[in-house]
């Protein structure tokens, strides 16, 4: 969330960052009044313990290490990410965390308006406390991509041939199992599938199943591993669509990045991504009772006609600059003057 701490860091906010419950646990001794602790990802504080009796230790250091927080003066905010996160050994432990935050957070900052929805059988988000800031676009942060045909040079592709980007982690939440079933269904068929181009870090395991997936008969270009920043504009230039066709979602940072290279997006029909993006006329929604048919039809139809200004005015809507300024704003609400970020 570097991007949101741009105008804060103008004004003078110090900001610290912390990736482990250790970390964290050290860090926090440090902050006192008018400092805030802003909690992004809550997985390595319970999820990362090696049995259940661990992950409730550390559950009850947690609330430890809040109650010595508020002592202090300090103050926390909660950015709600995920409806849950994605891997979940210790659910019930989980579900406490997330009710500790939920009660104890000076602000919950959340980015889809139906994250109050969404969470509601797992605690409950209080109105008064709830501040939305959308989710930042990616315009002009990772630069000028490529011409299409540059890029599509580049990555050893015709000018013609028809292309589906997968762009990520490929972790099994990701749902890269549905867009490899749908275009082997495309190619079985007789009809042009699509390319796959699958850029984005991958275990051993993961890279078997995906080969042993596409086989030797469907063209797919990879990059397994980190992508550089200054290769993300060639992968979504050579791009006719990207594909994102996640078993669980609440906000999309990729939806974001497809948006800044002006690439179309094919997303879950999930109702509250629906309602939130169903006047994009660049996102298009696979049925998730049906995915593979769902997919096949949208692969298989003709490429959607999209003028660039419909890219350009939803970054605009959230651009950068905007969203680091609502952020600023709510850090001055609460008068802040260390930021450390977990």
């Amino acid at each position: 969330m570097n991007m949101m701490s741009l105008a804060p860091r103008a004004s003078g906010y110090e900001f610290k960052g912390v990736t482990t419950f250790d970390s964290l646990s050290n860090a926090s001794r440090l902050l006192g009044a008018s400092d805030v602790l802003h909690v992004h990802w809550t997985d390595p504080i319970v999820q990362r313990a090696a049995s259940v009796s661990e992950a409730n230790d550390r559950l009850s250091r947690f609330v430890e290490l809040l109650d010595g927080l508020r002592d202090r003066g300090g103050r926390l905010i909660w950015t709600v990410h995920n409806r849950f996160p994605h891997e979940v050994l210790y659910r019930d432990v989980e579900v406490a965390l997330y009710r500790l935050l939920a009660e104890r957070a000076d602000a919950i900052h959340i980015m889809s308006p139906d994250t109050p929805a969404m969470l509601a059988d797992t605690c409950d988000l209080p109105a008064d406390r709830t501040v939305r800031i959308p989710h930042p676009s990616y315009l002009g942060v990772y630069g000028v991509p490529p011409s299409r045909a540059d890029a599509r040079r580049e990555l050893g592709l015709d000018e013609d041939v028809p292309t589906a980007l997968f762009f990520g982690q490929m972790r099994p939440y990701k749902g890269l199992q549905t867009l490899i079933d749908a275009v082997r269904r495309i190619a079985d068929s007789g009809r042009a599938a699509p390319a796959l181009l699958l850029a984005g870090s991958a275990t051993a395991e993961a890279k078997e199943e995906i080969s042993a997936a596409v086989g030797s008969d469907l063209k797919m270009v990879t990059h397994f591993g980190f992508v550089p920043d200054s290769d993300l504009g060639k992968w979504f230039a050579a791009a006719d669509i990207a594909v994102f066709p996640y078993r669980a979602i609440l906000n999309s940072g990729s939806l974001h990045l497809a948006a800044a290279f002006r690439t179309p997006v094919i997303l879950p029909g999930e109702p509250h991504l629906v309602r939130q993006y169903d006047d994009e006329h660049w996102v298009q929604f696979f049925d998730p009772s049906n995915s593979v048919d769902s997919m096949v039809r949208l692969l298989s139809e003709p490429p959607r006609s999209i003028d660039a200004s419909q890219f350009d005015a939803f970054n605009e809507r959230n651009s950068p600059w905007k969203i680091t300024r609502a952020y600023a704003g709510l850090l001055d609400r609460l008068s802040s003057a260390t930021v450390l970020e977990h």
